[in-house]
């Protein structure tokens, strides 16, 4: 488990529960929390500019896992924070937490995924974006004034 100063918080997006997202137990499937992680995740890199590029090449994810503390339920959104850390030369770690808006924010699940950026040709993994390996470099930076 990550320490809560080796993680950055890059992103933060309010999402509204749909009526469709629930099961036959009356509160969200399990595989809509991923989806959830799944939305913030992608809208983060497309704010950053790393959608695929032109050739393909994009954000693979190769390991997602969540931990479910309470059940989210219809009506309500959600809030996903999403955080990154253990940034190397291909891959780097997100962190996922997700608070229900009408709940005082109380947290609700906790995720993430390993994101590796992929050539859609030869399917191996390829050097990270300018922006994401900016992005951490500020992190970084700023872990260091902080000491």
């Amino acid at each position: 488990m990550m320490k809560v100063g080796d993680k950055k918080l890059v992103y933060t997006v309010t999402i509204p529960i749909r009526w469709g997202d629930m099961d036959a137990m009356g509160h969200v499937n399990n595989t809509v929390y991923f989806q959830y992680m799944e939305q913030a995740r992608i809208e983060w890199l497309a704010m950053m500019g790393c959608l695929p590029d032109e050739n393909g090449n994009g954000a693979v994810i190769v390991n997602a896992h969540c931990t479910f503390k309470k059940p989210l339920k219809y009506p309500g959104q959600v809030e996903v924070c999403t955080y990154i850390s253990n940034m190397g030369r291909t891959s780097f770690e997100t962190t996922q937490e997700m608070r229900s808006v009408g709940d005082g924010y109380s947290l609700y699940a906790e995720g993430g995924a390993k994101v590796v950026w992929v050539d859609a040709v030869t399917e191996k993994s390829v050097a990270l974006p300018e922006a994401i390996k900016q992005k951490f470099a500020e992190f970084k930076s700023e872990q260091k004034r902080r000491r």
